[in-house]
């Protein structure tokens, strides 16, 4: 039977995280209202597979001065968007999911219009979403979560999950589908959007600095303490 919302203990170790994870890598302010429209974040999340946030954020800023309107980036020949996103990973896979999302959605809204998302429950903005070429749940999420949008949506990416499974707060060998049923129903419900937000980008920082996906330093660790593996470590 499965516990209500806030009665699982998993609910009181995320509570108690946040505060540790700030108190490390300090406060992380959203980002600035032109890369909150929900067209870019989508760009951002469809081009920045296995490449650093800084680097897809400005390859999407990049693109939009270049071309003047994500209709005319759906509209560019594949080869020049991936010269464009040689910065890219994987710049030709990039290239294609893109063009692939924004001529689908010019082709089902008109325009690259997203303003019928704002109107539409988060799950089912989400769902729509996830039908565009190249869209997951980790892309869907974010355009809903860290766009204006500002839904309650946590984002998972391979570094966040990994943090997860070694803290037991989700399954060891949940994949990305059983690692979001698994963590929805335990998030606080007190908190916003914006520390959704917050904390997927916390979290990051923690695979990134101490959980990396070879080795652990749990001894550093500001989630030692209510993590699983960094317990069985300290014994």
């Amino acid at each position: 039977m499965q516990l209500p919302l806030g009665d699982d203990p998993r609910t009181e170790t995320l509570r108690q995280l946040q505060p540790r994870l700030i108190q490390r890598f300090g406060r992380i302010e959203r980002a600035p209202r032109e890369r909150r429209a929900p067209a870019w974040v989508l760009v951002q999340g469809l081009i920045g597979a296995r490449t650093k946030s800084e680097i897809s954020n400005a390859a999407t800023d990049r693109l939009l001065a270049k071309y003047g309107s994500w209709e005319a980036v759906a509209e560019a020949p594949l080869p020049d968007l991936q010269a464009e996103l040689a910065t890219q990973t994987y710049p030709n896979v990039a290239a294609e999911r893109l063009k692939a999302c924004l001529t689908d959605i010019v082709k089902q809204r008109g325009a690259l219009d997203l303003s019928h998302l704002e109107p539409m429950e988060t799950a089912a903005a989400m769902a729509w979403l996830e039908t565009l070429p190249g869209v997951g749940r980790k892309i869907a999420a974010g355009v809903v979560n860290a766009s204006i949008l500002d839904r309650k949506a946590m984002v998972l990416d391979s570094h966040h999950r990994r943090v997860l499974q070694r803290m037991g707060l989700v399954p060891r060998r949940a994949d990305t589908a059983r690692a979001y049923a698994a963590i929805d129903p335990v998030l606080p419900p007190e908190w916003s959007a914006a520390d959704y937000d917050e904390h997927h980008l916390l979290m990051k920082e923690i695979g990134r600095a101490f959980c990396r996906p070879s080795s652990t330093d749990c001894a550093r660790c500001p989630a030692q303490a209510l993590c699983e593996t960094g317990r069985a470590k300290a014994a």
